[in-house]
């Protein structure tokens, strides 16, 4: 079985985060950062970015955290039509992924604030509001029709050091930058 989950997590310094952002025009107290084929090199097949593992970066920004974590932000498979969120600054929101599941299966998640512009396998680009969230993955797969994933270990710390550093800044919308 191949690993989805690399050893360690990503390795970025705090200022060239900031640079990066500072590039995307992003002011805001509190922002994200993914980064695609992070490890495109040293995960899956050298020089491809593959889909199915946590081979990307995410990294939460704020005046008082810093913080890497692994992730995926491709969908778990090819397949005509599904989503591939594209390159951009993206507005997200505190909400609920899951709504079409039973309440039970139903978690706090990052959800669109704004429409979003995703490549959808096969079809081209497409742009509206299609609950491309920032969720939960899994231990097996990276649970993806085309949202951003985090592992389930690492889970749990993201989505806390997001509201709680939102709820510091007061502030209810989170850009995320998606770069390559």
């Amino acid at each position: 079985m191949r690993a989805i989950l690399p050893a360690g997590r990503p390795l970025l310094s705090r200022s060239a985060v900031e640079q990066m952002l500072r590039r995307a025009k992003v002011t805001a107290t509190v922002a994200i950062l993914g980064i695609r084929g992070y490890y495109r090199d040293t995960m899956g097949k050298p020089g491809t970015n593959d889909r199915g593992i946590y081979d990307d970066a995410i990294f939460v920004l704020s005046p008082s955290a810093f913080v890497a974590f692994n992730a995926n932000v491709d969908p778990s498979t090819f397949r005509p039509g599904i989503a591939v969120l594209q390159p951009g600054v993206w507005q997200y929101r505190l909400g609920i992924h899951g709504l079409s599941k039973p309440a039970a299966k139903r978690y706090k998640a990052l959800v669109q604030a704004d429409p979003v512009t995703v490549w959808r396998d096969d079809l081209g680009d497409d742009t509206g509001m299609f609950g491309i969230n920032i969720h939960r993955g899994s231990n097996r797969t990276t649970s993806s029709l085309g949202c951003q994933t985090l592992p389930p270990p690492q889970w749990p710390a993201f989505i806390n050091l997001v509201e709680s550093e939102l709820k510091r800044a007061a502030q209810k919308i989170v850009p995320y930058v998606l770069t390559e």
